[in-house]
């Protein structure tokens, strides 16, 4: 068993969750919304966040395989995409992190063929320490230094994903 240091708890997740809330019901109240989140790391995150957002939306999901153990492999292949179709839809994708930049520039390049009207990005965690393309997200939780962190969905080799708070993962 890895040793875990707590970092977020459970309880300062769930406030900035509504903090997003806020701002992207606000962004999104007249709009055609269409939230494509980012299995498996974004389950717990998106699942909390759209119970917050009180606007009419589809739902989809995409799943990219880029991490083995503690790093990014650098090529994030595509193992599921969305089934909606996103023409002129406002899309909003929820990733549980922004690290190195390259899977989610293949989702918003994937995504974007689709022409969308619209194409943000929401992301619970910003580590731009990692950042190997130019990129931004449009909404982040919390910026975060270059640690490996799990639970609340993000995990090491498919275990913590399940704790409620995010931890800093130690050797």
């Amino acid at each position: 068993m890895q040793d875990i240091h707590p970092y977020l708890s459970a309880a300062r997740i769930q406030e900035r969750i509504e903090e997003l809330a806020v701002r992207i019901t606000t962004d999104y109240r007249d709009k055609d919304l269409c939230l494509v989140a980012v299995l498996n790391g974004a389950l717990m995150f998106t699942a909390d966040l759209v119970r917050l957002l009180p606007l009419r939306m589809q739902m989809d999901f995409i799943k990219i395989s880029s991490y083995q153990g503690t790093s990014s492999n650098g090529a994030p292949k595509c193992l599921h995409g969305p089934a909606l179709n996103l023409t002129g839809k406002d899309v909003l994708v929820v990733d549980d992190i922004l690290d190195t930049g390259l899977t989610l520039t293949k989702i918003l390049d994937m995504l974007g063929r689709q022409n969308p009207s619209s194409l943000r990005t929401c992301v619970l965690l910003d580590k731009p320490e990692r950042r190997r393309v130019e990129l931004r997200a449009d909404y982040a939780g919390f910026g975060i230094e270059d640690q490996f962190v799990v639970g609340y969905g993000l995990d090491y080799n498919e275990q913590y994903r399940n704790l409620p708070y995010i931890g800093i993962l130690k050797p």
